[in-house]
């Protein structure tokens, strides 16, 4: 029985890791997945996703009004698609978190949806709050806080380390725009108005041998 999943997380806990792994699995075992990723997340081009670790693969863009239950079933048309797989799901529409649940009930093709639960400001996504709803079942990928505790919110900062309160939603960004955190940390810069910790990654001895590869080319799950 075809299930609709929701993976959700704060930012860099390898929720796009994991969703190429599973593109992958399902490639492996001669079967044919069917990705999909909102066009305005176009860091790395449009049509892409791409994990930080450099694992990429095409995908079938998004736009707010595109319906994704007729996008799915047009391609059933011409193949076999054995699951359906989400980046960035919480910038879907209510609307289309309703499609991606016809996906499931009325096709029989589960679908996985991966992305952030909570936006700068500590308040949900419109894709998050209605997959967190509608979901069959709801899975953490946990990452931790500069604290050592569990992160799970994200605050927006800026130059100076201190936490933005106002802005658009939706602001496309990395590591040096947004921090993961816990909710005791996002409490003491968000409310608190005090400074961010900024941490400098550890760097493992393999590391000069991955630049090397990163210069041959990245890691392509196509």
């Amino acid at each position: 029985m075809a299930k609709l999943y929701f993976n959700y997380s704060s930012m860099n806990a390898g929720k796009t890791t994991v969703l190429l792994q599973s593109a992958h699995n399902y490639r492996e075992r001669g079967m044919t997945p069917m990705l999909f990723t909102p066009k305005l997340d176009d860091r790395y081009g449009v049509g892409w996703i791409k994990s930080r670790i450099g694992l990429k693969a095409r995908a079938t863009i998004f736009l707010p009004e595109d319906d994704l239950f007729e996008l799915t079933r047009s391609q059933l048309e011409e193949r076999n698609i054995h699951c359906v797989l989400v980046d960035e799901a919480q910038f879907l529409s209510r609307d289309q978190v309703y499609q991606l649940s016809e996906i499931v009930d009325r096709l029989n093709i589960p679908v996985l949806c991966f992305g952030l639960r909570t936006d700068f400001q500590g308040e949900l996504f419109e894709g998050s709050k209605h997959l967190l709803a509608w979901a069959d079942v709801l899975s953490e990928i946990k990452t931790i806080c500069h604290t050592g505790r569990k992160a799970n919110m994200v605050v927006r900062v800026d130059d100076e380390g201190y936490a933005l309160k106002e802005g658009a939603q939706v602001e496309i960004g990395g590591n040096e725009r947004y921090v993961s955190v816990s909710r005791a940390e996002f409490k003491r810069v968000f409310f608190g108005g005090q400074r961010i910790k900024f941490i400098e990654p550890v760097t493992s001895d393999n590391d000069d041998e991955s630049d090397s590869n990163d210069e041959q080319g990245n890691t392509s799950l196509l």
